[in-house]
């Protein structure tokens, strides 16, 4: 019964979850893109300390969508490193 009651809480959780959206932007400069989203995924880590002490938003808002998005992923796995030759750098490194 309890597993029940937690799976029916869950999805209605992620019912009313899927209806969040941002507002449109009114006016004003132009969202960012696909650079600025590289830009903030490769600083994010120092956007995170930086939002410790300071109001810094490590991800921008609002944002153009898609693009943004990929560019903040790729910048994250640029800075942060990604891949198979990394781990297996690291392997044999140890072997």
């Amino acid at each position: 019964m309890r597993s029940k009651t937690v799976a029916l809480a869950l999805v209605l959780v992620l019912l009313v979850a899927a209806c969040a959206h941002q507002p449109p932007p009114a006016g004003g400069p132009p969202l960012p893109g696909l650079l600025l989203g590289l830009l903030h995924g490769y600083i994010s880590f120092f956007s995170l300390i930086a939002s410790l002490f300071f109001e810094v938003r490590i991800y921008a808002f609002p944002n153009a969508g898609f693009f943004y998005d990929l560019g903040f992923v790729i910048g994250a796995f640029a800075f942060y490193g990604s891949g198979s030759r990394t781990y297996s750098y690291t392997y044999s490194r140890w072997r």
